[in-house]
C-alpha cells in the first residue's frame, strides 16, 4: 500500500501545484463525481495526475441529484437487470467501505393510495422484491439494508404523518442508501485523490484539448500554461461534446423542489407516490438535512444550449406539486417552496425517438480519434465503476505504464470509518454525518466557532473555516452552493453571505 499525504485543499496548495505543473501521466478534465473518481483511481495506481475544473468541484450534474445511493429499482422495473445489479454492488461498497460516514440506510415507503392502480402497486412490490434479491447477490447484509415487507396503514403513517389515511390500503416498506449530500461526496473523493498525490485544480479551464495534453487557463488570474499528458480523460458530463469531437448528447433535465419539513409533519422515510396514468413513474419526497425535504424527480428533454445552472420550468414545478399534493392532507403550494433545483443528465444520443426516460443510463466510454477518452452517461451511485472503466480504456490505448489494478473498491474516503468508530467520535452528530472521523478537527477551536452563522440556520463558523482551509473552497459561491448547500434556499443564502465574506477575510 502506498503512503498517503495531506488531504487538505486550499488556495495555497492550488497555487503551488498549478505553478509547477508541466507534465502528468493522466490529465482529467471535469471535477464532478466521475472526474474526481478517475483522479483517485489513477493516483492510487501510482500515476501522476492533474484534475482541472473550470468552475468548482461538483459544479454540474453531480450536485443536482436526489441524494440517494440506490440499488437501481427503476432500472429493475424496466428490465435493465445489469444496471440494477451494478448499482446494488456499488451501493454496498459506498455504505460499507468508501463512505460509511456520508451514506446511511434510509427507509422507503410506498403507500397503496386510493388513486393508485393495482398494476402500479404490483409493479412496485415486484421491484422491491427484486431489490431484495439484488442485495443478496451484492452481499449487502440485512444489518445494512433490511428486506422489504408489506406494512399496515398505521405504520405508513408513522413514517409520513401528513398522508391522507382515507382509502389507504397499507403499503410497502424497503430500505435504500441515502447520501448526506452529493456535493460533499465529490469533495471527499477529490480530497482523497489529493491525499494520494493528485493535483486538484479548480477554477482552471482546459482549452485546445488533445490526447496529448491541453492549454490550461487560470480563471482567477488569466494565466495560461501548456500541460503535456500521457492520457487525457474528458469527464465533463453535460459539456463533454464541447471538449471532444464526435460526442453527441441528448440532455435530460431532472428537477427537484426544496420544501421545509414542517409541511410534511416530520417525514422520516422516502415517500414514493405513483404518477397517475403512468405505470413505471413515481414522485418521491426525500427527507434531507437541515429540516428540508426534496421532492422529485422529472425526466424531460432539454434541447438547446447547455446552461451552467439549469432552471426548473413552471410545468415541472406544477407537476411535482400536484402529484405529491394528491397524497397528503393539505395541498402543498408554491408559497411553501424554499427553492428548486434542476440538473441535466449527460445521456448519450443513440437516435432513440422516444422520451429521455427510455434512454439507457448505462455509461459509455468513447475514444476520440485524437486520443481523448470521454466518459458519459451513468449515474452517481456507479461513479467508481465508471471511473475505472474510463481509466482502463485509456490505459489500453496509451503507452503509460501502470503496475496496479483498480484499488478504489477498498479505499476509504477522507473521514470514513466503520460504524463502531463513527459512533465513538466525540463530536455532535451533525458534524459526524458531514465529516466522519474528521469532525473533532472541524470543531476544534474557540466555542464561538460552533455558533450558527445566522438566525434560523444550522451552519456554523467552524464549517465555513474548514471549507476554506481544507475543502478547496475558493469563492463565496463554492461555500454557499457546494460545501454547505445553503444556497438551495435564496433567502438562506442572503442570510449567510455576510458570514461567508467574513470567513474569507479571516482565513
Amino acid at each position: 500500500m502506498m503512503t498517503v499525504g495531506d488531504a487538505s485543499l486550499n488556495a495555497v496548495r492550488r497555487t503551488r501545484e498549478l505553478d509547477s505543473l508541466k507534465t502528468v501521466d493522466v490529465l482529467v478534465i471535469g471535477g464532478g463525481v466521475t472526474g474526481a473518481g478517475v483522479a483517485l483511481d489513477a493516483a492510487a495506481r501510482g500515476l501522476t495526475v492533474a484534475l482541472v475544473e473550470k468552475h468548482d468541484l461538483a459544479f454540474g450534474t453531480s450536485r443536482w441529484s436526489s441524494k440517494l445511493v440506490h440499488g437501481g429499482l427503476r432500472y429493475l422495473a424496466s428490465g435493465h437487470v445489469g444496471i440494477a445489479y451494478e448499482s446494488a454492488v456499488e451501493r454496498g461498497i459506498l455504505m460499507k467501505t468508501t463512505a460509511p460516514h456520508l451514506v446511511h440506510p434510509v427507509p422507503q415507503i410506498a403507500p397503496w393510495l386510493p388513486q393508485a392502480k393495482f398494476a402500479q402497486a404490483a409493479l412496485l412490490r415486484s421491484a422491491f422484491l427484486g431489490g431484495d434479491i439484488l442485495r443478496t447477490f451484492a452481499r449487502t447484509s440485512d444489518d445494512y439494508l433490511p428486506h422489504s415487507r408489506r406494512v399496515s396503514s398505521a405504520e405508513i403513517l408513522r413514517y409520513a404523518p401528513t398522508l391522507r389515511p382515507e382509502g389507504m390500503r397499507g403499503g410497502f416498506l424497503t430500505w435504500d442508501g441515502q447520501l448526506y449530500d452529493d456535493a460533499r461526496l465529490v469533495v471527499a473523493i477529490a480530497r482523497t485523490a489529493a491525499q494520494y498525490g493528485a493535483r486538484i485544480l479548480t477554477h482552471v479551464a482546459a482549452t485546445d484539448v488533445t490526447g496529448r495534453g491541453a492549454v490550461l487557463v487560470d480563471q482567477l488570474t488569466g494565466d495560461r500554461r501548456d500541460v503535456d499528458a500521457g492520457i487525457v480523460i474528458n469527464a465533463t458530463g453535460i459539456w463533454a461534446d464541447q471538449v471532444a469531437a464526435g460526442i453527441k448528447l441528448r440532455p435530460s433535465r431532472g428537477t427537484h423542489l426544496v420544501l421545509p419539513q414542517s409541511v410534511f409533519g416530520g417525514l422520516s422515510a422516502v415517500l414514493t407516490v405513483p404518477v397517475p396514468g403512468e405505470l413505471r413513474r413515481v414522485v418521491m419526497a426525500i427527507p434531507a438535512p437541515d429540516d428540508r425535504v426534496y421532492v422529485g424527480l422529472t425526466d424531460e428533454d432539454a434541447p438547446g444550449p447547455v446552461s451552467d445552472v439549469p432552471r426548473a420550468t413552471d410545468a415541472e414545478i406544477d407537476f411535482l406539486l400536484n402529484t405529491i399534493s394528491a397524497a397528503v392532507q393539505q395541498p402543498i403550494t408554491r408559497a411553501d417552496l424554499l427553492g428548486t433545483y434542476a440538473g441535466l443528465r449527460p445521456l448519450l444520443d443513440t437516435g432513440h425517438h422516444h422520451g429521455t426516460a427510455d434512454i439507457s443510463r448505462r455509461h459509455a466510454v468513447i475514444p476520440s480519434p485524437d486520443g481523448v477518452v470521454t466518459i458519459v452517461g451513468g449515474k452517481l451511485t456507479t461513479y467508481r465503476r465508471m471511473a475505472a472503466d474510463a481509466l482502463d480504456a485509456a490505459l489500453d490505448q496509451s503507452s503509460v505504464e501502470v503496475r496496479r489494478q483498480c484499488q478504489t473498491h477498498r479505499i476509504p474516503l477522507v473521514g470514513a470509518a466503520d460504524r463502531v468508530r463513527l459512533a465513538a467520535v466525540r463530536a455532535p452528530a451533525r458534524f459526524v454525518q458531514r465529516y466522519g472521523i474528521e469532525a473533532p478537527q472541524v470543531i476544534a477551536g474557540p466555542p464561538e466557532l460552533l455558533e450558527p452563522i445566522a438566525p434560523g440556520l444550522r451552519t456554523t463558523y467552524a464549517e465555513l473555516r474548514f471549507a476554506i482551509r481544507h475543502e478547496g473552497a475558493l469563492t463565496e459561491d463554492d461555500v454557499l452552493d457546494r460545501r454547505t448547500r445553503i444556497g438551495l434556499s435564496a433567502a438562506d443564502r442572503e442570510l449567510a453571505l455576510p458570514a461567508v465574506r467574513e470567513a474569507f477575510a479571516a482565513v
